[in-house]
């Protein structure tokens, strides 16, 4: 399961708390691979059973104490294993495309409405990509000094790049044809 291996990944690096988890997941690989607390704590607790991770409650003055995961020698393993293992191409699920396939009965307006806002949200998160994503892998890079791992941060980070631009084109690309459609037909009883 990528979720768990992605955690055993980041783990490896340093121990965590899901809470650090879900900050690593916001800022590196959210972009392709996102995760919600209440998945990275189910994760963690499946991690724990299968003994490729183990929690270290750490006592904290005024505060709860931090549950840190850190990865076993077992986990290591594992994930020395999914990360060479090919793995199958997984399938487009684009929930805005359903959309258009049905609105055969919405305005060419409506349609365009659907295109320009969805643009609008792309720009944003490219911004994102560009500035907050790409100062993190600068940030973590120099943090833990391996040049190897920043140049595949930044793989990926241009991965999402791209794959956003490339929306962002497609989108334009098909405003014109919204726009050209033709007449809106009533809908049959």
């Amino acid at each position: 399961m990528p979720l768990e291996h992605a955690i055993l990944a980041f783990i490896e690096y340093q121990p965590m708390t899901g809470y650090d988890l879900k900050k690593y997941f916001d800022v590196s690989v959210k972009h392709f691979w996102s995760a919600t607390q209440s998945h990275i704590y189910k994760a963690l607790e499946g991690l724990e059973k299968k003994g490729w991770a183990e929690a270290q409650v750490i006592p904290q003055e005024g505060k709860p104490n931090r549950k840190e995961y850190q990865i076993t020698d077992e986990g290591r393993i594992e994930l020395r294993r999914w990360l060479v293992t090919p793995l199958p191409l997984d399938p487009v699920r684009e929930a805005s495309l359903i959309q258009i396939f049905f609105s055969h009965f919405s305005s060419n307006e409506e349609i365009a409405a659907l295109f320009e806002s969805r643009m609008k949200e792309i720009e944003e998160h490219l911004h994102i990509l560009k500035n907050v994503a790409q100062a993190a892998i600068d940030e973590n890079a120099k943090r833990i000094g391996l040049e190897r791992a920043r140049q595949l941060w930044q793989i990926t980070l241009d991965y999402g790049i791209d794959y956003y631009e490339f929306e962002l084109a497609w989108h334009e690309k098909m405003l014109k044809t919204i726009h050209n459609l033709p007449p809106l037909m009533p809908p049959t009883k």
